[in-house]
């Protein structure tokens, strides 16, 4: 299965198993949908995300899901890509239209 294929399985699971639709996700203001997925994409790398309530070289993980997933990349990867279609859909929502 390529990439793509898994960020719409994670993002179809997290609609229907987890209840995570627009309505759900219209409550993550301010970015947190993509900061999290920033921080999911970013794990193993040299790159961090900053953020005003962490220590310099502390991992932003708000959502938990970079340690619960360490152990798997891809994992990680998958639930990243679904949350920033999540953040889209949240900014077209917030706009009225679904279309963009």
């Amino acid at each position: 299965m390529d990439g793509i294929s898994r960020i719409a399985r994670e993002r179809k699971r997290q609609i229907e198993e987890e209840h995570w639709t627009h309505r759900h996700d219209e409550g993550h203001t301010n970015g947190a949908l993509a900061v999290n997925a920033a921080a999911l994409a970013v794990n193993g790398t040299d790159a961090h995300i900053a953020h005003p309530d962490l220590d310099e070289g502390e991992d932003y993980d708000e959502f938990g899901l970079v340690k619960k997933h360490a152990e798997n990349r891809i994992r990680q990867l998958e639930i990243a890509g679904a949350l920033l279609a999540a953040e889209i859909d949240r900014l077209l929502w917030e706009r009225g239209t679904k279309e963009g």
